[in-house]
Formats: structure tokens, C-alpha cells, sequence
């Protein structure tokens, strides 16, 4: 297949970029990339030289430029990861989470209505399902009840999506995947933020108590998931990807340590994020029964690759640890009790 594929220098996307390029699936492979604070061309180093891979930086809400690169390329699928991703962010400006998230999958949606495609891939997430109690598990045809501006726009986004099949006949098909992590993670998540900071015996922020049950998926299943559904997934339909190892973020800061060889005394908590969902957790069945597909990386094995790669990658770190990062980490962990109240206040 040619594929346009939009954020792939972020995380997800780059790792879904170097898997495609790597495995030979892709006769051609065009990114589409802003390159804003978590899109980074170091991402795609390993995949710089191939003949078949190709990078224009843009705005996935420029129009002209969509339209242009649709009319040159031709592509076969869009595989359409470029987002605004972080809650945090979202709760401090909300505005380019819509922006990005509903404007920018508008404008894809337009210009593949008007190219025609063999599919548009949305990859969305399993917090536009909400918090949810124990022992539910959202299936696809769960209600959404997003709590952030992130996860809001996310929603509103898939809704979108699945509105230009019912009315355009688009063949999309929408994934909600939950946390992802693996090499290449920009610091700002939970994972690689506390790898980081083990390493450096600096303290660990855990947000409120730490109860905050998430699921965690390696990166490259959640790809290998992707590939599947661009050969086999039913168009108009959402699949939810997960890694079934949900765990509270105490456990996996407290795991981090172990594997890092840190003591716990280094977990301070902090101010709990505005609206923060206490639970995620999401059924795969639906994948896992019409394409096959499951995860295969072990948690406690992901997580020694990841802490092993960004030990490995100092460099990488330090670069992306410069600039625009450090002044949102300043913002957001270092004054974060007065931000708090400066956002309830408002």
C-alpha cells in the first residue's frame, strides 16, 4: 500500500512509520508531521534513508497542503495519528486540542472525500470512554463520557470519523487503544517522566495517591494492530486495542524503581490533576476475535526494554529535555499547586 501517514515523528506514529518501513509493508510511505514540541525527525532516523519513506513538515488544518499532497500521492490510506495528546496540556490550553483534533481530522476527511481511499485508519483512545467503576469494561458500543478537553476533542473526532462513513461512505474504520509506552516516548507521560527521573535520583511526581488504574500496551503491538486492520478491519466499525494489564500509576512508578535499582523513597506526590479519571479499562474482544490480533509484550518485559532504551539513548533525551519541555515541566509539575488554583479560580 502508499500510505499518507499524519504525526508520524510523534511516538506512536514513528514507531508505526519504522514497523511498516522495516517489515516491507508499504510500496510507499508519506508523513505528514508539524513537528511540534513532541514530534521529533530523530525518530525517524532509522527509517531517513529508505527510498520508499518521504517527510513534508505541515499542518494537518492546512487545507491547500492536504489537498495538494492527496492530489500528488495518491495515497491508498491515510493512517491518521497527529493529535494534541496530552490531558495536561489540554487542561492548561485547551484551544489547539480542537484545533488539531477536530479541524485538522475535518480537513483529512474532506480531502479524502474528495480523493477516494481504500481506508482511513482514526487511531483514538480509551479515555473518550470516561472513568469507569470496577468491574466494567468498555466494549465499542459503550457510551462516551470524556472528562478532559483532551479526551473531549478526541470524541469529538470519532464521532466525525464515523459521521463521513454513515453519510459519505468513507471507508474509515476508528481504533481506541489504551496507554501505550515504549522507546521514543516523549518525557512529558508517565512512564518515560519517571524513568527519567529515576535515573537522575530526582524525585518522582505521582499525581494524587497514585489509585489511578490505567492499561498499559507496549507501542509496537498497538502498530502491529494497526497493520492488521488495514489488511483485514471492517470499514465503518471502531476496534478497541488493549494490552490487559491495567495497573495503578503507583504500581508502575514502584516498578520502575525496582528495574532501575532506586529507592521508593523517591516518590513525592503531587496535586491531583482537575477531572482526573480514576479508571480505564477497555475489551479487546472485538480484535481479537475477527483479526487475530493480541498482545504480545509481557508489561514487566516492555518495561525493561523501555528503561533499557532510554538508558541506551542519553542523548535523544537530553535534546528532547531542552527548550519547550522544560518550560511546560516547570509549569505544570515545579508551581503546579499554584496553577491548580489558578484554574479552579478561573
Amino acid at each position: 500500500m502508499k500510505l499518507l501517514v499524519t504525526g508520524g515523528a510523534g511516538f506512536i506514529g514513528s514507531a508505526f512509520v519504522r514497523m511498516m518501513i522495516g517489515a516491507g509493508c508499504a510500496r510507499e510511505l508519506l508523513v505528514l508531521d508539524k513537528l511540534t514540541y513532541a514530534g521529533n525527525l530523530e525518530n525517524l532516523a532509522p527509517v531517513a534513508g529508505d527510498p520508499r519513506y518521504r517527510f513534508v513538515r505541515g499542518d494537518i488544518c492546512d487545507a491547500t497542503l492536504v489537498e495538494h499532497l492527496l492530489e500528488e500521492f495518491r495515497p491508498d490510506a491515510i493512517v491518521h495519528f497527529a493529535a494534541e495528546s496530552h490531558v495536561d496540556r489540554s487542561i492548561l490550553s485547551p484551544a489547539p486540542v480542537f484545533e488539531t483534533n477536530l479541524r485538522g481530522t475535518f480537513v483529512l476527511l474532506e480531502a479524502a472525500r474528495k480523493h477516494g481511499l481504500g481506508v482511513f485508519l482514526h487511531v483514538s483512545t480509551d479515555e473518550v470512554y470516561g472513568s469507569l467503576p470496577e468491574p466494567l469494561e468498555a466494549d465499542e458500543n459503550f457510551p462516551l463520557r470524556p472528562s478532559s478537553p483532551y479526551s473531549a476533542s478526541k470524541a469529538g473526532a470519532d464521532l466525525l470519523v464515523l459521521s463521513y462513513f454513515t453519510t459519505y461512505r468513507v471507508p474509515v474504520i476508528v481504533t481506541r487503544a489504551s496507554n501505550n509506552y515504549g522507546p521514543y516516548q516523549f518525557p512529558e507521560k508517565l512512564i518515560p517522566l519517571m524513568i527519567g527521573h529515576a535515573m537522575e535520583d530526582r524525585p518522582l511526581p505521582v499525581y494524587g495517591d497514585g489509585g489511578n488504574v490505567r492499561d498499559w500496551l507496549y507501542v509496537e503491538d498497538h502498530c502491529r494492530a494497526l497493520a492488521l486492520l488495514l489488511e483485514k478491519g471492517r470499514t465503518g466499525e471502531i476496534y478497541n486495542v488493549g494490552g490487559n494489564c491495567a495497573l495503578p500509576n503507583l504500581e508502575v512508578v514502584r516498578r520502575i524503581l525496582r528495574i532501575t535499582g532506586k529507592p521508593e523513597s523517591l516518590i513525592r506526590f503531587v496535586a491531583d490533576r482537575p477531572g482526573h479519571d480514576r479508571r480505564y479499562a477497555i475489551s479487546s474482544r472485538k480484535i481479537q476475535q475477527e483479526i487475530g490480533w493480541r498482545p504480545e509484550t509481557d508489561f514487566e518485559e516492555g518495561l525493561r526494554r523501555t528503561v533499557a532504551w532510554y538508558r541506551e539513548n542519553a542523548g535523544w533525551v537530553a535534546r528532547v529535555l531542552s527548550g519547550e519541555y522544560r518550560r511546560y515541566y516547570e509549569q505544570n509539575y515545579l508551581n503546579r499547586e499554584a496553577e491548580i488554583r489558578r484554574l479552579v479560580r478561573s
